[in-house]
């Protein structure tokens, strides 16, 4: 008789991934169902189409099952942080084969951009909304931001990671925030009227 696992807060994160690495598919759903939300929010931020994600994280929990038994635990939050590295890769990997190298195309006409405000106008704007704005950045604008703000890289990791200059990604970084910011404005505009 197949013994089933049970969601248990007194079985480690570690012995869960043991067993998982040893093909026990309830411990494998465990792992699917204490992550999946945490996974599918890191996977939105880079790509924007809900199918997309879906299918990204589909490849990732496919590597991260089949890569379990090379999966060295570390203590706490080290699973997430490998979970999440590998969503990210397949996220970056799936916009790289879109856009056969290139990032993003720059614009002259988005030189014109607003003034940069203070991270004050953050106040009274839902995260959700946030990040949904997020998503709502071009491509290349939106990975450098969430490499840098989410990724904690610098200028020089992400250039080396995307296979683009330093200076693109800091003019990549400095017109996501400035669209994110007008977007903010924007919202904050429209909401104060109601």
């Amino acid at each position: 008789m197949r013994q089933t696992l049970q969601t248990d807060s007194r079985l480690s994160e570690e012995e869960l991934v043991r067993r998982a690495s040893r093909g026990d598919t309830s411990a494998m759903r465990c792992l699917y169902e204490t992550h999946i939300r945490y996974l599918t929010a890191v996977c939105s931020r880079y790509i924007a189409d809900d199918d997309r994600v879906r299918d990204i994280l589909q490849d990732s929990f496919t590597k991260i099952l089949t890569s379990l038994g090379r999966f060295s635990y570390r203590g706490e939050n080290s699973l997430r942080a490998w979970m999440t590295r590998i969503v990210v890769n397949e996220a970056l990997g799936f916009l790289r084969r879109q856009s056969k190298g290139r990032i993003v195309d720059l614009d002259e006409r988005e030189m014109d951009l607003p003034e940069e405000e203070s991270d004050d106008c953050l106040h009274d704007v839902p995260m959700d909304v946030i990040m949904k704005m997020i998503r709502q950045l071009p491509d290349g604008y939106r990975t450098v931001f969430n490499l840098y703000v989410f990724g904690d890289l610098s200028q020089n990791e992400i250039s080396g990671m995307l296979g683009i200059e330093p200076k693109t990604v800091s003019s990549q970084f400095f017109r996501a925030k400035a669209r994110l910011l007008k977007m903010i404005k924007d919202y904050k505009n429209v909401n104060s009227l109601l």
